[in-house]
């Protein structure tokens, strides 16, 4: 099955759409969240388990799988679906990210990046042929240009210096591809300017590929910086085309990039918060260590229907995560991940139905501590 995408509907005066992607391994529903699977697995939770909570692709990590197991191993055990008994859709990302955020443990070159492993302090060269060789032999059905993430702060000239660097590397990322049953996003970077964020855009799509990326955002930027990247970036995107912005997770965020015409998105907070007992819920966060809890025998969320909430209350959710126990992050990441799909379902369901404003606003209005919507709406 060959990949495509097809916007099914887009509310008259806003960006907001609800599309479908098909790829090698079926398709699925936009606007849509990937749990990070950055070694293999998504922490905590099973292949089986993610299925229950309703996700349908998921992302892992190129720089991680390249130096442990390895990509090779993986390509003998025929791709990361067989490996991991995953059946669905799998994007994986280029390992930029991770290699640029090692310090002074990397050197960036035209060529590529050197760097040591954070494993053993061995010596490696990754570069955009690289990269895409490493995620054809992991068989995702999507794959990423190899980019410098622009830091922040950065200057201008230091901004156009490294999007000029990701596009370059962008053309020898596609000229590399080698596998036709995968799908190549292009990565849009440019700091936080927003005229080079437009001529990175236009620069990218020139080229040519499957889908775009907006890359460089949630690096420590505030919220309101980063909602005009994005509210820059997205009108340059082709229209009939997936849009992805990598990285970002809080659910506000998800709100505000669906607003701004985004497909896709991942993240570990779900995950990450989960372990650490930080739980989302209708009415905002939950932290379940607290005192509170010891007695409260509701769910997480009495409006979820997740295993979770199904079963255990917060006061035996909270023993768990005071004892240490291994269950606790798993019950709570399994919650935390349902949560993230029914908010993506309800975005969806929202659009079709031509209510997405009015689902923006209630959410915001059901939040625990209410807050403004930020002031750009995204809305054209």
């Amino acid at each position: 099955m060959s990949f495509s995408f097809k916007v099914i509907e887009s509310n008259r005066g806003e960006k907001a759409r609800a599309g479908q992607l098909t790829t090698t391994h079926g398709t699925v529903n936009t606007p849509l969240f990937m749990p990070v699977g950055t070694q293999g697995t998504v922490k905590g939770v099973t292949p089986e388990e993610l299925r229950e909570v309703g996700a349908e692709m998921i992302l892992c990590n190129t720089y991680h799988l390249y130096l442990r197991p390895g990509h090779k191993l993986i390509e003998q055990f025929g791709g990361l679906h067989s490996f991991m008994g995953w059946k669905g859709p799998i994007l994986t990302d280029s390992g930029g990210f991770q290699v640029f955020s090692l310090g002074a443990l990397r050197k960036i070159q035209e060529e590529g990046v050197t760097f040591q492993s954070h494993l053993d302090g061995s010596r490696h060269l990754l570069t955009p042929e690289k990269a895409i060789e490493i995620q054809e032999a992991l068989g995702a059905d999507i794959i990423m240009c190899f980019d410098e993430c622009t830091p922040y702060p950065a200057t201008r000239d230091e901004a156009r210096q490294s999007m000029e660097l990701t596009h370059r590397w962008a053309l020898r990322c596609k000229e590399r591809k080698a596998r036709p049953g995968a799908a190549l996003f292009g990565i849009v970077q440019g700091g936080m300017y927003r005229d080079l964020r437009k001529e990175s855009a236009d620069t990218i799509t020139a080229m040519g590929f499957d889908g775009y990326a907006i890359g460089g955002l949630s690096v420590g930027e505030g919220k309101e910086l980063m909602y005009e990247m994005v509210e820059s970036v997205t009108p340059h995107l082709p229209a009939d085309q997936p849009r992805y912005l990598m990285g970002v997770g809080k659910p506000e965020d998800l709100v505000e990039g669906v607003a701004r015409g985004i497909d896709l998105f991942d993240c570990v907070l779900p995950t990450r918060n989960g372990r650490n007992g930080t739980l989302f819920t209708n009415d905002g966060k939950l932290v379940i260590k607290n005192a509170c809890f010891a007695e409260d025998r509701r769910p997480i969320d009495e409006k979820c229907g997740c295993y979770t909430c199904r079963n255990y209350s917060r006061a035996y959710l909270r023993h768990l995560q005071m004892a240490g126990e291994m269950l606790a992050p798993r019950l709570n990441t399994v919650h935390n991940l349902h949560y993230y799909m029914e908010l993506m379902a309800g975005m969806r369901k929202a659009i079709l139905e031509k209510r997405f404003r009015e689902f923006r606003e209630a959410f915001y209005e059901s939040r625990s501590t209410p807050r403004e919507m930020p002031s750009k709406s995204g809305e054209g």
